[in-house]
């Protein structure tokens, strides 16, 4: 994967599909040690993109962000709060300074470089540089206009989306498959009818942030364009891929957007030490490969595809996220297949801790899960949320919730 210097608009090169966003500075994010999100899993995930070697691929570095590009999305007291915070003044209104979100010397500068991480990946593709691009480090969807929430100081995705409408965009749609709600993208374009936010989570009754229900659609002014799939807690693979495929599809062939951003949070796992849901890699592999040809069918092959949450750092992230770079680029990641020898080498030596062998979890390669069309069940929790959610926003959007 060569990696492109200097500016990250410059053109990613000749034959390039995907433009992978990357600077050695991004772990410096970092909350430290017994921290939740451990900024090796970005680093990881790096070199194992690295050592796929994908046709391509080409590495971009890190837009600039000033403060006023952070001033789009986010109260100007609350960038000074956090510059204060890197001076370490906590403030707990703010949620700068506790458990969730502790202070450390770069908080501002770390936070607002994976704002440019997710930026250069907008840019990229919105100027037609590529068609896709992956920001690993991006993905803080729970930073709120005025404070830090969940581990998210500024919210890059926000920012991104952002930007594509004051550069042209008509029309953005946000999927967001993390296990949490995507409640700060939601709210920041809660009454905005040119932002379609779509999150598949685990119910706000077992899981932070306690949000994102069937009936919270969107303001008086975007009916429908708030959608949210709650699922039961212990909702596997097959379930959790059928929701997805159930509402995303037909809600962006009705939308139609200019772009499609999307967020794949590695925690549905069910190793995660922080959720409930049990969705293995093969089932977040398929999920990707279903959102990028959603991208081709209904946004023009415009695709911004960012990391998130996930917490089984060596384990889960880094085959989630690095099969989603080589599922961005075409390359279709076959879930039996070997995990290149010198990554797992490398993260023995390095950690010393066992290395996974194959890309997936043995499973079926997420080609278990039954379509919703196929029929719907009463009975079974996953399809009565997804019934919930085809109920409150479908007829908003013009499309039969029972088609």
């Amino acid at each position: 994967m060569p990696l492109e210097t200097g500016d990250p608009m410059t053109q990613p090169g000749d034959g390039a599909t995907t433009a992978f966003v990357w600077s050695p500075d991004l772990p410096r994010y970092d909350f430290g040690p017994g921290h939740p999100m451990a900024p090796v899993r970005l680093s990881l995930t790096r070199d194992l993109v690295d050592a796929l070697d994908l046709p391509g691929v080409r590495e971009i570095g890190v837009a600039a962000v000033d403060d006023a590009l952070l001033a789009t999305v986010h109260e100007p007291a609350f960038i000074e709060a956090v510059r204060a915070g890197a001076q370490g003044v906590p403030d707990e209104a703010r949620g700068l300074g506790n458990e969730e979100n502790p202070l450390f010397a770069e908080i501002h500068v770390a936070a607002r470089r994976i704002v440019g991480s997710t930026l250069a990946a907008a840019r990229s593709v919105w100027t037609s540089q590529v068609p896709h691009a992956v920001s690993i480090a991006g993905g803080m969807h729970h930073a709120m206009p005025d404070r830090a929430s969940g581990f998210c100081v500024y919210n890059d995705v926000a920012v991104a989306i952002r930007w594509l409408l004051d550069n042209g965009a008509e029309r953005v749609a946000y999927v967001d498959l993390d296990a949490h709600h995507g409640d700060g993208v939601e709210q920041m374009f809660w009454n905005d009818p040119r932002v379609l936010t779509i999150s598949v989570h685990e119910s706000g009754t077992t899981l932070f942030p306690g949000t994102g229900f069937a009936s919270d659609v969107g303001g008086p002014d975007a009916p429908g364009t708030a959608v949210n799939i709650a699922l039961p807690a212990r909702t596997g693979g097959a379930g959790w891929l059928r929701a997805v495929e159930a509402v995303v599809p037909p809600l962006l062939a009705e939308f139609a957007p200019d772009v499609l951003v999307s967020q794949h949070g590695a925690d549905t796992h069910g190793d995660d030490q922080l959720t409930n849901l049990r969705v293995s890699v093969d089932h977040q592999l398929a999920a990707a490969r279903l959102v990028r040809d959603l991208a081709r069918e209904h946004a023009g092959d415009r695709w911004i595809a960012t990391g998130g949450g996930g917490y089984t750092v060596v384990e889960v992230v880094p085959r989630v996220w690095a099969g989603l770079t080589a599922i961005s680029a075409g390359v279709d990641i076959d879930p039996a297949a070997p995990l290149p020898p010198s990554w797992r080498a490398r993260v023995e030596e390095e950690l010393r801790v066992p290395a996974p062998e194959i890309w997936g979890d043995g499973g079926e390669g997420g080609g278990d899960f039954v379509p919703f069309a196929q029929g719907y069940d009463p009975d079974d929790a996953v399809d009565r949320a997804i019934l919930a959610t085809r109920n409150a926003v479908f007829p908003l959007n013009g499309i039969d919730p029972l088609y």
